[in-house]
């Protein structure tokens, strides 16, 4: 059996930035106690070192890099694949298509690859042209050179097979369901509107900050997020705070406890993510119970495994969708019951942890028994 593993491609561990961040926090603790040697690659500054549930058993090694928006993921993953080339794990967990074009190398040394191609990273707004060329790319070379392919969804799997005639193994991420948490101070359960998510505007923040001004009057609104490196986004989020009393901007929060709290107790939570795949807030927020309305994608439909509550980008039918939870208390606890069992039954950690295990094993087969399903599992 394979014990050795480099995780590649995110900002480290422990680390509280993004979805892939969060994946690795569940599984690197989860192979270590299968018996595996993790190594997590991270970027300086970007960990919490002093996190009372960082696991000793995960080993860490920090490279250096360009820490720009447009140079970061490549630069990093280059060094990291240089120093994983050295150390020589026995597979690689390989985060982000942008990584691609390390994956020859990797290759060449005899390291196997399983690689999360993440979203649709080539369709997204906050991309100039040559950076969605980049990653265009990226996506080609890891169909050409990724040993084993992981999907967060099933329409990100079928794109997959459709635009590069890969094959890849469904797994999306979990979620944890708390235990009771006290209500944020200053809140009151069951009455604000909760947005998480990253200041980009395929995340439909600016259609939500203009229906914040419809409905700010009436209820209370916590705004959790940020772009990372300032921006007009932020500048609106700040100037809404300043502007309404009822409106809080936290920015971006790292403290698990407080967001969990904040997801377990809102009245409504609205998530506008639109070119991901299965999005880790909405997954965590559905296991908080916290009642959805979210942007009308694919993934989002998928997630949910309705329409109901799925709204179109526009700052009016946003803000219809938000009252129309905040109104009707039945609605609110039909919505809360059926995000918190699907979250249960098909998003769970210690499965999608336990696919992670098997992928790593199937990369490591022989050729002859290497047998990789269109999907793992089910969504619905």
């Amino acid at each position: 059996m394979p014990k050795t593993v480099a995780v590649v491609g995110t900002r480290g561990y422990p680390s509280y930035y993004g979805g892939f961040e969060t994946a690795v926090r569940k599984i690197a603790p989860f192979l270590a106690g299968k018996g595996w040697d993790v190594n997590v690659y991270c970027r300086p500054g970007a960990t919490k070192d002093d996190d009372d549930t960082r696991d000793p058993r995960v080993r860490t090694t920090t490279t250096p890099g360009l820490e720009r928006k447009s140079l970061s993921t490549l630069s990093f993953g280059l060094t990291a694949v240089l120093h994983s080339i050295h150390e020589s794990p026995d597979v690689a967990l390989v985060m982000n298509v942008a990584n691609g074009f390390w994956l020859p190398l990797l290759k060449l040394r005899g390291i196997p690859t399983v690689v999360n191609v993440d979203g649709i990273e080539w369709e997204r707004a906050k991309w100039n042209g040559f950076a969605k060329f980049v990653f265009k790319l990226g996506a080609r070379l890891t169909a050409r050179f990724g040993d084993v392919l992981v999907s967060d969804s099933l329409e990100i799997q079928r794109r997959w097979k459709e635009d590069f005639g890969r094959s890849s193994l469904f797994i999306p991420y979990g979620g944890e369901v708390p235990e009771p948490l006290e209500v944020v101070p200053g809140l009151e359960h069951d009455s604000y509107v909760l947005m998480v998510a990253r200041f980009v505007p395929e995340n439909t923040v600016s259609e939500f900050f203009r229906a914040v001004e419809d409905i700010a009057g009436e209820r209370p609104v916590v705004i959790v997020g940020s772009s990372g490196y300032g921006g007009p986004l932020d500048e609106d989020a700040k100037e809404l705070s300043d502007r309404h009393p009822n409106v809080t901007w936290l920015g971006h929060l790292s403290d698990d406890k407080k967001l969990l709290s904040l997801w377990q107790h809102a009245g409504v939570y609205f998530h506008g993510h639109s070119v991901g795949g299965t999005n880790p807030a909405l997954v965590q927020a559905m296991a908080c119970g916290a009642p959805v309305v979210a942007r009308r994608t694919a993934y989002n439909s998928e997630v949910l495994d309705t329409s109901e509550h799925l709204v179109d980008p526009h700052p009016a039918d946003i803000a219809k969708a938000l009252r129309r939870m905040l109104s009707d208390d039945e609605l609110r606890s039909r919505a809360r019951t059926a995000n918190m069992q699907r979250a249960a039954l098909q998003y769970n950690w210690d499965d999608v942890c336990g696919r992670y295990e098997q992928a790593l094993m199937t990369a490591t087969a022989p050729a002859s028994k290497k047998t990789i399903p269109l999907a793992v599992g089910k969504a619905t």
